[in-house]
């Protein structure tokens, strides 16, 4: 235990003292003006605070100097009615605060009593009451706020972290501070009966006891009283005073007294109104020019300084927080952090602003969450936090998608607008045209007087937050691949050891790194397919690592083993799976060009062939697009993940499956035939 701590504790126990042991009046003396110093630091700390929190101990030293004060108002009576004497402090007081006239100095004790109890105490209980209560009330919102700033990547974890321990901290501090009022107003009203005790037992006592003539006694012990409570009710009305800062204080950049001056007097105009109103009220009226012409005269040379003081060039704060900035990024710390590159980022211009701020009701920051829990479910990874900024560099209305540091998309808005797409091609509804971002369809941008025609013809209609959402969705979905490492792939390793130990056990370290499971999982999600039964992949490459470790056949192996996810995710319930074939001749023409080496097996075909292919897919592609069909390629497995590498780069959107990827109850029907 620390010195201080020591010191704490005794400081409680002589307060406990007090109100047994008598003191001398020369102790007395010394603990009243330690009192009023102990109410005077904490009233200048209060307006000294930016925040309440920053005064967090508040009401338990507001409980404990209000029991120093009742400690001391016990020994003063004591030492009031027993010896007829309290100390010079007391005995002071009252001389010096009733001059003499003993109705005077009751009428100014009754006067600090009426201004403590009925207007500051009364106060400030309201004022904790509805503090406390709104604070509770608004603690799950400031939550909710916390997590949806963390998911979108707009605040760290630790500063998570902190932000919800002081929403926890506000609660609990507003909450003591609703029963701590209570100390005060229980301090008001045992301090006048205090005065009463004094007043009339001290005078009982005087003549009963003393044997003084009763109108001495009532001159000494009114006096005696009097000084008692005055020394007694200046600290508390103090502490009051102190009560009622902290629960007004709102949170801002400065303390109260900077911010009075710069609120109330940081407008020169309003100066000189209450000048010449102050002016002319002297001039005007029978009050006495002396008093009111140089106030007047202080006002108005006050706003003249004021409204001379020269503002701030923007252009000058600009190049200040420049050069702070490139000081700042001297030092090593800052120019690693500089390195860091986000997996997600969604950039907007300053129009777009009110799609992420929700005191404007956007709620994009709630949608990236629960994108991410849709392709978490999707895909079975973990989305990376998407990090949210604008961007001055943007047009207002526009918006980009960055996938490892670079542009994967680009969008424009119209927050006023709504985006239809035409299902038939009818381009009749009026609007402005252009291009559906996620899918590339053309679309129209409408105006809300007529979004119900648009719906009535058939139109799909959607607001800005939606496309917004779509597009980040599709652009993650089309870049899965690219989220996963070797660190996130060593996460779900260590996920489903958790569940499988023995399986993980036989698969990692060996036969395969982790960095070879890595590029099986990237593969797979290449072609959306969903990793999400990682036990499945994990016991089939434990079961095939054995005899190869080309992570191409390994992947094919996989696919094979995910065979009825891979049929749900491309076939409907009691329908038929509608394909495109590859001809024989193509199939032979693919495989009689697969070259086998030691680094693995690759295809050497002909630039023409594989131009040719191409183009047959093409065709078909287009003839089945007009039935309204979705198109898959269907194909043997020799050649699969070679006909995929033909397609990828210009058809990766096209699902290229092989038979024994598809579950042997499945129908299948084909509807077009690639051949050259």
């Amino acid at each position: 235990m620390q010195f201080r701590d020591i010191g704490v504790l005794a400081a409680v126990i002589m307060i406990v003292a007090m109100l047994v042991i008598p003191l001398p009046p020369w102790l007395l003396s010394f603990l009243i003006i330690i009192n009023i110093t102990l109410a005077l630091l904490v009233l200048l700390t209060a307006m000294n605070m930016q925040e309440a929190l920053q005064f967090s101990i508040f009401p338990s030293l507001l409980l404990l100097l209000t029991l120093f004060r009742l400690g001391l108002n016990v020994s003063t009576t004591r030492a009031i009615l027993s010896e007829g004497d309290a100390g010079g402090v007391v005995d002071t007081f009252g001389t010096f605060v009733t001059g003499g006239n003993i109705v005077v100095g009751l009428v100014v004790f009754v006067i600090l009593i009426i201004i403590q109890f009925i207007v500051i105490t009364k106060g400030s209980e309201r004022v904790s009451e509805v503090a406390a209560r709104f604070t509770l009330d608004a603690m799950p919102g400031k939550q909710m706020s916390i997590d949806a700033d963390l998911n979108a990547g707009m605040i760290s974890e630790t500063e998570a972290r902190m932000r919800r321990e002081k929403v926890s901290n506000e609660a609990d501090f507003y909450g003591a501070m609703d029963g701590a009022t209570k100390f005060v107003k229980g301090d008001a009203i045992a301090g006048i009966i205090i005065v009463i005790i004094n007043l009339l037992v001290g005078m009982i006592i005087g003549v009963a006891q003393m044997g003084l003539p009763f109108a001495e006694a009532a001159t000494q012990f009114s006096r005696l009283t009097v000084g008692d409570g005055i020394v007694s009710q200046i600290p508390a009305l103090l502490i009051s005073t102190a009560t009622g800062i902290v629960v007004t204080r709102a949170a801002s950049e400065g303390n109260l007294g900077s911010d009075i001056t710069k609120q109330l007097l940081g407008q020169p105009k309003l100066l000189y109104v209450a000048a010449a109103t102050i002016a002319l009220l002297g001039l005007a009226t029978p009050i006495n020019d002396v008093v009111t012409i140089p106030i007047a005269a202080a006002l108005a040379a006050g706003a003249y300084f004021m409204s001379r003081k020269p503002e701030e060039d923007p252009e000058e704060l600009f190049e200040m927080e420049e050069e702070v900035e490139t000081e700042g990024m001297k030092s090593p710390e800052n120019v690693v952090n500089l390195l860091n590159v986000d997996p997600i980022e969604f950039e907007f211009g300053y129009g777009l602003i009110p799609l992420v701020d929700a005191q404007q009701g956007g709620d994009l920051l709630d949608r990236v969450v629960m994108i991410r829990r849709q392709l978490a479910l999707e895909l079975g990874l973990v989305i990376p936090v998407v990090r949210i900024r604008d961007n001055i560099q943007l047009q207002p209305n526009e918006y980009r998608i960055k996938i490892k540091g670079n542009e994967m998309a680009r969008g424009e808005l119209l927050l006023d607008h709504y985006l239809a797409m035409s299902p038939g091609g009818d381009d009749s509804i009026e609007g402005i045209d252009t291009i559906e971002p996620s899918f590339g369809l053309p679309a129209k941008w409408i105006t809300e007087a007529v979004k119900e025609d648009a719906e009535i013809m058939g139109y799909t209609v959607v607001d800005p937050p939606s496309v917004v959402s779509t597009h980040l969705t599709e652009v993650i979905r089309a870049n899965a691949a690219d989220l996963i490492g070797r660190q996130e792939t060593k996460q779900l390793v260590d996920h489903v050891r958790e569940t499988y130990p023995i399986l993980v056990d036989e698969l990692t370290p060996t036969p395969l790194s982790i960095g070879e499971i890595q590029k099986v999982l990237a593969k797979l999600l290449n072609e959306h397919v969903s990793i999400r039964n990682l036990p499945i992949i994990f016991e089939t490459l434990a079961d095939y690592s054995k005899y190869t470790s080309d992570v191409d056949l390994l992947t094919e192996y996989v696919r094979q083993s995910l065979a009825r996810q891979i049929t749900n995710q491309y076939s409907a319930a009691g329908q038929s799976l509608k394909v495109l074939t590859v001809s024989g001749k193509v199939e032979k023409l693919i495989a009689d060009n697969i070259q086998q080496t030691e680094q693995g097996n690759y295809l050497s075909l002909d630039p023409s062939i594989s131009q040719n292919i191409l183009e047959s897919i093409a065709r078909e592609v287009e003839r089945v697009a007009l039935l309204d069909q979705s198109p898959i390629i269907l194909c043997s497995p020799a050649i699969r993940m070679y006909l995929r590498q033909i397609t990828e780069r210009y058809f990766p959107q096209i699902p290229v499956l092989s038979y024994n990827e598809l579950e042997a109850s499945i129908e299948v029907q084909s509807v077009g035939v690639v051949d050259i």
